[in-house]
């Protein structure tokens, strides 16, 4: 009969290892193992495998980690499609995918040219799809127009006539009483009021000295009134995601989601890169910043080593804001001259450099390149010293 570990001497035996591997691993080991029966010699030998494993997982001195790094994504970038596609079937939801997506990360974006956000419930509203909706009802903006079935614009009498559309007002769940009160509120109104022939058609009159143009400017401004929900966030779809609804949304407004009443603000997520680092602090985009490109490689069935992901992300987040790889980012901020001229611009790099009496000590790749001397990497780290004399000194 095999003699099984006790919890205790389990933890005992795994915090042996704990001068060798990291505490993230020796953690991981802990509660994998708590869950299972096992002997001595079998803990043994797995503890040997994973610290195997984790000895040939680490970077040798000298190794051009960058390097590897822009290979091992560039390379199999090249095989990305250039396309949107339609997100969960709903034809005017577009999401950009692919290269185009990629770029504008590592590009860093101030605005994705499709923001998104994938909302999580909590509890009480997340396994009821009414709920769900009435969640989504207070995240999604709902202008004036989104509930107009007609505009017309009366020159006579400076006014405009609104039709509702009552099928709109029932599925947003809007009544005509509040639409009134935003439009009371504008500058310019004199007057609003509801036609005496059908509860659904708003009549605005406004001051006498509007002009044509002005007429046609307030009434733009009208219908992009907001009624209700998040600035931002054009539409919301409800999804069925295994035993959990679950919202997703056209547009991007994470801090105003997250105070919402029924989101699950641990789990919510957008991205929109710059506004995660704004609200949730540089740690968090660095890891959204991997996750939105492990998100495209995998979309396009590409597998990427999640190191050089990781190591992309810490060169753009390393100084606590988040910076392009790109001319006003990471190449654009080089120590050397010669590296900051060989990427974009080169007779503005040198000049300016020449003004200031810049000096390029000449310690990275490009630069040592350049001069066609041997770069520091690998066996060319090494400096090596030979003292000639005669034999038989010392």
């Amino acid at each position: 009969m095999p003699k099984y570990l006790s919890l205790e001497e389990k933890s005992a035996i795994i915090e042996k290892y704990a001068n060798i591997l990291p505490l993230s691993i020796i953690e991981e080991l802990k509660e994998k193992i708590s869950k299972i029966e096992i002997t001595m010699e079998d803990l043994e030998r797995i503890l040997q495998e994973v610290i195997r494993e984790y000895w040939s997982s680490l970077v040798e001195p000298g190794e051009p980690v960058g390097t590897v790094a822009a290979q091992s994504i560039g390379e199999p970038s090249t095989q990305m499609t250039l396309r949107t596609f339609h997100y969960a079937g709903v034809r005017e939801f577009n999401v950009t995918l692919g290269l185009p997506r990629l770029i504008e990360i590592v590009d860093a974006r101030r605005t994705p040219s499709t923001p998104m956000m994938t909302v999580y419930l909590d509890e009480e509203h997340r396994h009821d799809k009414d709920k769900a909706i009435s969640i989504a009802r207070k995240i999604e903006m709902t202008t004036i127009e989104n509930v107009t079935k007609s505009v017309d614009v009366d020159l006579f009498t400076s006014s405009i006539i609104i039709e509702l559309d009552s099928e709109m007002l029932e599925d947003k769940g809007i009544e005509v009483d509040k639409i009134l009160r935003n439009i009371l509120k504008m500058k310019r109104v004199k007057n609003a009021k509801i036609d005496e022939d059908s509860p659904y058609i708003i009549r605005v009159e406004f001051e006498e000295d509007v002009e044509l143009g002005e007429l046609q400017r307030l009434r733009d401004k009208i219908l992009a009134s907001k009624i209700k929900g998040i600035k931002g966030v054009r539409r919301v779809i409800v999804q069925k995601r295994r035993d959990e609804y679950v919202l997703v949304t056209d547009g991007s407004n994470l801090a105003a989601v997250m105070k919402i009443k029924g989101v699950d603000y641990t789990r919510t997520v957008s991205n929109n890169i710059h506004e995660i680092e704004e609200v949730l602090g540089i740690e968090a985009a660095r890891m959204a910043i991997i996750n939105e490109i492990q998100q495209v490689l995998e979309d396009q069935g590409l597998d990427v080593d999640i190191r050089h992901v990781m190591l992309v992300a810490d060169i753009m987040t390393r100084t606590g804001s988040i910076k392009q790889i790109g001319r006003h980012g990471v190449s654009g901020e080089k120590e050397s001259v010669l590296a900051r001229a060989a990427f974009e611009v080169t007779i503005r790099h040198l000049l300016e450099a020449a003004a200031k009496g810049e000096i390029d000590y000449l310690r990275g790749i490009t630069e040592n390149v350049i001069v066609g001397q041997v770069i520091p990497l690998g066996t060319g780290m090494v400096d090596l010293y030979m003292r000639i004399g005669r034999r038989g000194e010392k």
